[in-house]
């Protein structure tokens, strides 16, 4: 059976939607969630111990025993490119805290870095980051797991991908724990009203544009 892919001007509409996220708390939140309907078990916000200093990191991410410490960076612009600098301090973080497992400064071990960001990687990243085997998850990186195959397998188009709904009315629902469509689709009007403030019809016109994306653009 054929996988279905949407368009290429539905595809526009998600990176788009990407690059509209705030960076905290919508964007982090997104990947906490894609991470834990891709197989990952994790915490967002942790302050890992090293040897030198201490490192604050945007999660901790586990699968098949192994423990990952995840740094997340988004950009405005789909064009723009994360450079070397992110690998490189991914490096830095995971030998730090490695240093401190080895010393008994502390029991938790971090065995690999993820990178997670909404554009592409530059080809000194890349380079790096194959050499350092940190995994650096772009919009179609690595083959069938970039944002783009993780979203579309799932199901989890972004409530950013939705049009006309404001900034303030997408971050009460961020804050109260929805980030994607299909979240929002799962709770009624009501419980949305109560957990966000939002006014009745705000809820309402904001479902029936989610309920017509799924119908139409993202064939839920």
């Amino acid at each position: 059976m054929r996988k279905y892919r949407p368009d290429v001007g539905h595809l526009y509409d998600l990176k788009q939607g990407l690059s509209l996220m705030e960076p905290k708390p919508e964007f982090e939140l997104f990947i906490q969630v894609l991470l834990a309907h891709t197989g990952f078990e994790g915490t967002p916000n942790r302050v890992l111990r090293g040897k030198c200093v201490e490192h604050a990191v945007d999660g901790i991410a586990k699968k098949d025993g192994v423990t990952y410490f995840v740094e997340v960076k988004h950009h405005f612009s789909y064009h723009a490119l994360t450079g070397l600098d992110e690998s490189r301090i991914a490096w830095a973080v995971l030998e730090d805290v490695t240093d401190a497992f080895i010393a008994g400064l502390t029991d938790l071990r971090i065995d690999r870095a993820v990178i997670v960001t909404n554009t592409r990687y530059s080809e000194h990243a890349i380079q790096y980051g194959k050499c350092k085997k940190i995994i650096q998850i772009g919009w179609t990186s690595p083959e069938n797991f970039g944002l783009r195959d993780a979203i579309e397998e799932n199901k989890l188009y972004p409530l950013s991908c939705l049009r006309k709904v404001s900034v303030e009315a997408r971050l009460r629902l961020v804050n109260s724990g929805i980030v994607l469509i299909k979240q929002l689709l799962n709770q009624d009007a009501l419980t949305i009203e109560r957990k966000t403030g939002l006014p009745q019809i705000t809820v309402q016109s904001i479902m029936e544009k989610a309920k017509h994306s799924a119908n139409t653009l993202w064939n839920f």
